[in-house]
């Protein structure tokens, strides 16, 4: 812990809606979301956006980012965001010096793989209802793994666009089922509080369970080697 906290170089904040980095830019550092709402997105030749991705609070953005000349997509604010930037150097160096972090690192990075597979189901073999319940469980899912969810009850300040931009949907479509499973007493969407009533129901439209996001972590015989790892190494360096 004292090392990921040493690793912050320091903190900046951006106003909702307002743009993290843009296509193209320069990468420069890692950053860690410590607050609020943001989204990796590609913008089209004629305006249209895609959104690839959530980002919410202990998000790690773009670990190996250092290896790229130019950011190839967008991070965007959604609502006012927190973040704390970690020079690329100090990155590799956590990941040389210290097995347990790098085991965490790893396996932060195998899960956001996970979750762009499961958006490319949504995307190609879903429909509207399937997409917009995958969607609404996924979110649920992550916020409670970091304590931002109880119960069935989630914070959830996104637009029917934003839905839609993640959902290959329309705004029109993504109100249509979102109204459907409102009548049918799925959920509830009110003043940016999503309350989930049936969350299996929710599952089983989706054809989706949790497990694709890892929650249990690392293999218990992975975890005792790193330890063990980490161990050897505080030993040689007298830590």
């Amino acid at each position: 812990m004292r090392a990921l906290d040493a690793a912050g170089s320091r903190e900046e904040q951006f106003d909702a809606r307002q743009d993290i980095v843009r296509e193209g830019a320069v990468p420069h550092a890692v950053f860690v979301l410590q607050a609020g709402l943001a989204c990796r997105y590609r913008i089209l030749r004629d305006g249209r956006r895609q959104i690839t991705s959530f980002l919410i609070p202990g998000d790690i953005c773009d670990l190996y980012v250092f290896l790229l000349r130019r950011m190839d997509h967008s991070i965007g604010a959604i609502t006012p965001v927190r973040l704390t930037n970690i020079a690329w150097q100090d990155v590799v160096d956590l990941t040389l010096h210290r097995p347990r972090v790098a085991t965490a690192l790893w396996w932060s990075g195998l899960q956001e793989e996970a979750i762009l597979r499961e958006r490319i189901v949504a995307l190609g073999r879903r429909d509207a209802r399937g997409r917009v319940a995958y969607l609404l469980c996924e979110l649920f899912w992550r916020h409670k793994l970091v304590g931002l969810a109880e119960d069935h009850l989630v914070t959830l300040p996104l637009t029917q666009n934003d839905l839609a931009d993640a959902l290959g949907l329309t705004p029109v479509h993504v109100n249509r089922v979102l109204q459907e499973f409102r009548r049918n007493g799925l959920l509830s969407l009110e003043q940016r509080t999503l309350t989930l009533h049936d969350l299996q129901r929710l599952q089983q439209i989706a054809e989706i369970r949790q497990d694709y996001l890892h929650l249990g972590g690392v293999p218990e015989i992975v975890s005792s080697y790193f330890d063990r790892q980490q161990h050897l190494l505080h030993e040689r360096q007298g830590d």
